[in-house]
């Protein structure tokens, strides 16, 4: 299975909608334009800042569909599966498949307190019924499930679970996950923005940065510089990075991002309710930042 592609910055990008809370398609596009010139890798759409979990279940197949159709094959398109049944899984994982996604990421079971060997289970028949590459998504902060490195070394044992988005912001873990599959094809990449150059010096792949939705070719400058070799200048772009990245926690997750998207004068619509805009004073003062960082 060629997995060559997954590397390098992939934007969970954002799920522009209309006042009925509706995909905004056209908008969406130009999204997509947004972060492809800015020299992404990849995209991931359906992802925690697409707002999966608010979208209509018709809405969750046309944002990939749309995302394809745009991309033309400029990145891979990668399609975020959040489902809390393995059915539904399999269901999402399938459609995906014949929208044309080049792989998909799969996030743990919300809600449920599944035990490791259920959610082995609920991973590997998702990845079995599909034979695009899987991405594990690991975001125990959200949805109160954790993937264990031990857990990890057993899914690795599936053909095409082939990487994963840790985002954990815990880089001991990060660590070990990258450590216990050094010797296999395995892409571990950083959730979490302030962590991208760590996890690419301990052996990481690359991304997935909701940052990206905003500064694209800042994000990638971070990449790019640390596969030639420049780490100073790697760190400085990650510095540069920081605080736009610190400021989501202006407003309820994931609502600074599209915010942020709005700010820079693409049209990403509000968030889906119950989440609501940053207060004028955040909007303000993540103004503020993109103007320091020279973006409006």
């Amino acid at each position: 299975m060629d997995t060559t592609f997954i590397r390098g910055v992939v934007p969970p990008i954002v799920t522009p909608v209309d006042e009925n809370e509706r995909l905004d398609e056209q908008s969406f596009r130009r999204i997509v334009d947004h972060v492809i010139d800015g020299g992404v890798h990849g995209i991931l759409a359906l992802g925690s800042n697409g707002e999966f979990f608010g979208l209509d279940p018709e809405d969750l197949g046309r944002v990939v569909a749309v995302a394809v159709e745009q991309s033309a094959g400029r990145v891979p398109v990668y399609a975020g599966i959040a489902s809390i049944t393995t059915r539904e899984g399999i269901k999402q994982a399938r459609l995906y498949e014949e929208l044309g996604a080049q792989a998909i990421s799969i996030l743990p079971p919300m809600f449920l307190t599944p035990t490791e060997n259920e959610l082995y289970h609920h991973f590997k028949k998702i990845a079995e019924s599909t034979r695009l590459p899987v991405l594990l998504y690991n975001n125990p902060d959200k949805v109160g499930n954790n993937i264990s490195a031990g857990l990890l070394e057993r899914l690795t044992e599936i053909p095409n679970i082939v990487g994963m988005k840790d985002s954990s912001g815990d880089q001991t873990l990060t660590a070990e996950f990258i450590r216990r599959t050094r010797h296999q094809d395995f892409k571990v990449l950083a959730g979490r923005d302030i962590m991208i150059l760590s996890t690419l010096v301990y052996g990481g792949a690359g991304c997935v940065a909701s940052t990206a939705n905003v500064v694209p070719r800042l994000v990638v400058e971070i990449y790019d510089k640390f596969m030639a070799g420049d780490i100073p200048g790697a760190l400085e772009a990650q510095y540069k990075l920081a605080p736009l990245r610190t400021a989501w926690n202006l407003g309820s997750f994931p609502v600074a991002t599209k915010d942020a998207v709005n700010l820079i004068g693409l049209q990403a619509g509000k968030p889906i309710l119950p989440n609501t805009c940053c207060s004028e004073e955040n909007l303000e003062k993540l103004k503020k930042i993109l103007q320091d960082m020279g973006e409006i």
